[in-house]
């Protein structure tokens, strides 16, 4: 039997079903209006679509938790329009297409591992490391001396991806990637 929440005791991250979807506290707020009963608001983001929403509860009702399965796989080769990725432990080869895969597909390459999210056996997201290093296929050359500018580049890596770069990078470079937020961090 699944775990029960009360809308009072949303936390952060906290992954709920309510329905039929899956949602995710982004934020949360408990508010006791000095008339009336108190009441819970939230931001959710749903899990499986993306979609972001903004919902206030009484603190009282009751949602059964979401529990996602996160599983370690490796990114092996892209044919046609599915993905192949190999479970860590079995070994066994799991195609998936685009929609599965969603926007974190930008920062992964062949033979990296990565996190399968899913529910109730349907892989809904892939999570890619918090930080990856891609090497840069193609910038314009930097200009010396326009190195203190804070404005920057766009840079095409190795998976096609493009994203902006500071001035002094150039091609072959290897560059560390922050995937939550898409930014370049550092040269390696």
């Amino acid at each position: 039997m699944a775990e029960v929440y009360m809308a009072g005791d949303f936390r952060n991250g906290t992954t709920f079903e309510m329905e039929g979807n899956v949602f995710k506290v982004v934020e949360f707020q408990h508010v006791k209006p000095g008339k009336g009963a108190a009441f819970v608001r939230t931001k959710l983001k749903n899990v499986i679509s993306g979609a972001v929403l903004e919902k206030t509860f009484n603190p009282s009702e009751k949602y059964p938790s979401a529990e996602i399965e996160k599983m370690d796989m490796q990114y092996l080769y892209q044919d046609g329009d599915l993905y192949y990725f190999m479970d860590n432990q079995t070994y066994e080869q799991m195609p998936l297409n685009k929609e599965q895969i969603g926007d974190a597909f930008k920062y992964i390459k062949e033979n990296m591992n990565v996190k399968m999210l899913s529910f109730k056996g349907k892989v809904f997201a892939v999570e890619p490391p918090m930080f990856v290093e891609l090497e840069v296929t193609y910038t314009e050359p930097g200009f010396a001396g326009n190195t203190t500018t804070t404005s920057g580049k766009p840079a095409t890596l190795e998976n096609g991806t493009t994203i902006t770069v500071p001035l002094f990078v150039n091609i072959g470079d290897i560059i560390k990637i922050d995937t939550r937020t898409g930014e370049y961090m550092e040269r390696i």
